[in-house]
């Protein structure tokens, strides 16, 4: 739990109704490494490590003190909603509408008993089960609006590892920890994963090359990241030596795109995302779809180099790697072929906490 040693709320430095807290963050896109981030499956294969850059597609966590004691939690992107009388009443409930706001509220709740009533809202721009790390990255802007609620001061690492363990909690499966860092950094990050923890390092490459390069797509279907990554976990620990063998060389596979990346190497990388999407989808059934492979072979006759699914698979997103100049013809491929395209930005900044005015003072 938090250190209960913390700064002062902001109803100690300004006025109690008149300021709200507005937290941000993004979602991403992942190139190489995805699964392996894992606990503890990164563990037994050398030199493991994920690549992703965040994409200006953001989530948002608003949270301000209201007279009384009463509790509001609303996603106005999905319209779910719960009301309580008090910070008892949310405690006691056994189930929750919008459980993502509910699980961070219960955890900060024993800082909140002189707060009182509150108002938090989310939203996030990902379509719902995007494989872009919408969940993850709500979880990061709703850990630091709540934080700085509550008055603690959070480190990075730490909001990271609150909001990857509540995430878990909720969805019942273990949960990697590639998602949280793009959200709380924002630009292209390589993530090693060692004995000795989790490291984040800025890969140096420059964002528009990236936006140049790249098409994003959502097929229409959303899917559940825990279900496909439950099955392949399940696999790996009890021995599956095939499925242990492609992450031997997933993990390859991520440290030479980091290479490419470096130097600007672009066929490179488009040849590691290829053996890297040959690779992933023999892990577990599911993982492709008709949709998704009709797509990408869409995309392949005008100009896509190469393409794979964002997270899990199973539907979501897919991002493709393209020939500079046949951008237009690539996203027009894909709208004819039934994929929705997302305007592809690289966010170069990551979680954004600030005070705004609040609904009451407007």
């Amino acid at each position: 739990m938090p250190s209960k040693a913390s700064s002062k709320t902001p109803s100690q430095n300004q006025s109690r109704h008149n300021t709200a807290i507005l937290a941000t963050a993004p979602c991403r896109a992942d190139l190489a490494g995805g699964t392996i981030d894992l606990w503890p499956l990164y563990l037994f294969h050398s030199g493991a490590m994920t690549l992703n850059f965040a994409l200006n597609v953001r989530t948002r966590c608003r949270v301000e003190i209201i007279p009384g004691k009463g509790i509001s939690l609303r996603s106005l992107d999905t319209g779910v909603e719960d009301r309580f009388s008090n910070l008892k009443a949310l405690l006691q409930a056994k189930a929750y509408q919008h459980s993502l706001a509910a699980h961070v509220v219960r955890f900060f709740s024993p800082w909140f008993s002189k707060i009182g009533g509150f108002r938090l809202e989310t939203h996030s721009e990902s379509p719902a089960g995007a494989g872009i790390s919408g969940s993850s990255a709500l979880m990061v802007a709703t850990t630091a609006a709540l934080a700085r609620l509550s008055g603690h001061k959070l480190g990075l690492e730490q909001i990271r590892v609150i909001a990857q363990n509540i995430e878990a909690q909720i969805i019942q499966v273990p949960t990697g920890c590639q998602d949280y860092y793009p959200a709380l950094y924002g630009g292209v990050s390589a993530i090693y994963l060692r004995e000795d923890g989790i490291h984040r390092e800025a890969v140096t490459v420059d964002p528009a090359e990236i936006e140049s390069r790249f098409v994003l797509a959502y097929t229409g279907a959303p899917r559940k990241s825990g279900i496909n990554n439950w099955e392949v976990f399940q696999a790996h620990i009890n021995g599956d030596k095939r499925v242990h063998q492609n992450f031997d060389e997933i993990a390859r596979i991520a440290g030479e795109m980091h290479r490419a990346l470096t130097r600007g190497d672009w066929p490179g990388v488009a040849a590691l995302l290829r053996a890297e999407w040959k690779l992933r989808r023999t892990n577990a059934p599911g993982i492709t779809t008709p949709l998704i492979d009709n797509l990408i072979a869409a995309a392949s006759r005008h100009g896509c180099l190469a393409a794979k699914v964002c997270g899990a698979g199973g539907g979501g997103c897919v991002i493709f790697m393209v020939e500079k100049g046949s951008r237009s013809r690539v996203e027009q491929a894909i709208t004819k072929s039934g994929g929705q395209v997302i305007p592809l930005e690289v966010a170069r900044k990551g979680l954004d906490i600030r005070l705004v005015q609040s609904s009451a003072a407007r």
